[in-house]
């Protein structure tokens, strides 16, 4: 997997990062929590504090184009994000029998 930034901006007024990225891939397309812990290990981020956005694939093509937010705080990230969203690419919990 090879990753290049397309744009990193601020936004201060939300307390994050917005990053866009492109990436370039081989096999099969990997999966969103295999793409957030890379990208948080080539950056030193913590992952509690990253919501990966959305990734979009071309037909055929072995490249993806993403978009991945990164928070200064969990609870700014609390705050802002939608639910779903943070919940996309964590593990399941499983059901406890009563």
């Amino acid at each position: 997997m090879e990753f290049e930034i397309t744009s990193d901006t601020r936004n201060e007024l939300l307390g994050r990062r917005e990053l866009r990225f492109t990436l370039t891939y081989d096999g099969a397309t990997p999966s969103r929590k295999e793409i957030r812990g890379k990208l948080c290990a080539l950056n030193n981020i913590n992952e509690n504090l990253v919501v990966l956005d959305s990734l979009r694939t071309g037909y055929g093509r072995m490249q993806l184009n993403g978009f991945m937010r990164i928070y200064d705080t969990e609870e700014g990230r609390q705050r802002t994000e939608r639910s779903y969203l943070m919940e996309r690419g964590m593990p399941k919990k499983e059901e406890e029998e009563a």
